[in-house]
């Protein structure tokens, strides 16, 4: 029989920040296993944490390595997954198939979310939420129900632009998933600042959404905030520039009978070809953008949340 401690392996810096309240980010790793070629994908990576590290608070990165949860990762362990050649996707419902498989894995954004939500991490940077797909609207990710019934800060910008952002943001608004914008007023469109679409409240400062989180908190609202940081403007590829290419995609994926989660990779990878690699710019431009919000809101999450707690 399997126990939680038999399955979790808890880093020990991340263990110690925990323990000590400091300020921890969650980041997914299916980045590394599935969204980027090596060595590309671990320098990515690293970069990443660096910008957690930067901005005072502790970066874990979670996968799945032969059968065990890894809540945050090592360097060999880091350079090891991005290099894995039987590696899997890992989704919330596929946690346990790993377990089992002693497989080694990224987890999405929605596996992230509830495994560092089960050892008290509260705030994750990722680059787009999934969400339901344009061509398909019964196909719906897994990241949507997550966000509603997980309590964390989750750092965005904004959904895939791949999807179909309406219904993405209707399912979010139907599951009470309060959608902030970061000093913007409409939605970002992932490699776009725009989409035409608005969002929950706008607020202007890691302190202000720390704030609200003490107060969902104290409401015991069941799920998360997500938090829109829209592409910094020198990175961003224009809404009328890419929707064209994304159209483009999709029709190609449904003449090659693609679906399902093959559909997501697809369409990422057709898109950064058709943009002569600009899009995998963007891409990590947003990442390490979420990635510093992220450690700023932490930060501020522990001086407003976790020291008032202390006092109490």
């Amino acid at each position: 029989m399997f126990s939680e401690p038999d399955l979790v392996m808890l880093a020990p810096e991340v263990a110690q920040a925990l323990r000590s309240k400091a300020p921890v980010v969650a980041l997914e790793s299916a980045l590394i296993t599935h969204g980027l070629p090596y060595p590309r994908n671990a320098e990515v990576a690293r970069e990443m944490e660096a910008a957690v590290r930067a901005e005072g608070a502790v970066p874990s990165t979670i996968a799945l390595i032969d059968g065990k949860i890894h809540i945050g990762l090592g360097d060999p362990e880091l350079s090891d997954l991005a290099q894995a050649r039987n590696a899997v996707k890992v989704s919330r419902r596929d946690v346990a198939t790993a377990i089992v498989r002693t497989a080694c894995g990224g987890t999405t954004v929605a596996a992230t979310m509830f495994l560092a939500a089960r050892q008290g991490i509260r705030v994750f940077a990722t680059g787009g939420i999934g969400g339901v797909h344009r061509e398909s609207p019964s196909d719906v990710s897994a990241d949507l129900p997550t966000l509603a019934e997980t309590p964390m800060i989750v750092v965005c910008a904004g959904a895939k632009a791949i999807l179909d952002l309406p219904a993405t943001l209707e399912y979010l608004e139907t599951s009470g998933v309060p959608v902030i914008g970061y000093q913007v007023e409409e939605f970002p469109a992932f490699y776009s600042r725009e989409s035409g679409l608005g969002v929950s409240v706008r607020l202007d400062s890691p302190r202000a959404i720390a704030q609200y989180w003490a107060a969902e908190r104290a409401l015991s609202m069941p799920g998360a905030m997500l938090i829109a940081n829209a592409i910094p403007a020198a990175s961003e590829i224009p809404r009328s520039e890419i929707e064209p290419i994304i159209a483009q995609a999709s029709r190609e994926a449904a003449s090659q009978g693609i679906h399902g989660q093959a559909v997501t990779p697809f369409l990422l990878a057709r898109v950064s070809q058709l943009t002569g690699g600009r899009s995998r710019q963007a891409n990590e431009a947003l990442l390490f953008s979420n990635a510093r919000l992220a450690a700023q809101i932490a930060g501020a999450v522990a001086e407003l949340v976790d020291s008032k707690e202390a006092r109490t």
